[in-house]
């Protein structure tokens, strides 16, 4: 088992685990998160969310990203200066659509989440732009 510095299992699912996982994804889930596809702008779910919490991975559940590490970019997608964990998303260079890209996937089930840009705010500098149907909202309990 590999373990990520926050204490989450990392390790990489195999294919029948990620067609199990696959099963309970829409249509649209399963054209962005498997497909590597995108949502149009201003359209995803969890664009306007300003709750406290995490964001997972829509497909296996690992943490992405916190709730103040997210920040209003004006591009129409959730967007986000840093991750849960770094070892929780995979840089991968992207050269479709004519431009060089960075794309983002989870680390674990290798689900296409988004891209990242280097035209964020600080501390990173990082804007790290997501599909809303790649991931589900995990609200802080309530205290």
């Amino acid at each position: 088992m590999t373990t990520s510095a926050a204490g989450y299992d990392i390790t990489p699912i195999d294919d029948a685990e990620r067609a199990r996982l696959a099963q309970k994804l829409s249509a649209e889930e399963h054209r962005i998160l498997l497909d590597h596809g995108t949502e149009h702008p201003f359209c995803g779910g969890l664009l306007d969310n300003k709750e406290d919490g995490s964001y997972v991975c829509k497909l296996c559940a690992l943490p992405l990203f916190r709730s103040d590490s997210k920040f209003e970019s004006g591009t129409g997608w959730p967007s986000f200066f840093a991750p849960f964990d770094t070892q929780h998303v995979r840089e991968i260079r992207d050269i479709s659509h004519g431009m060089i890209r960075v794309e983002i996937r989870c680390a674990r089930c290798d689900s296409h989440l988004g891209h990242v840009f280097p035209d964020g705010p600080k501390p990173t500098g990082l804007r790290f732009c997501l599909n809303s149907a790649a991931m589900d909202f995990m609200p802080e309990p309530a205290t």
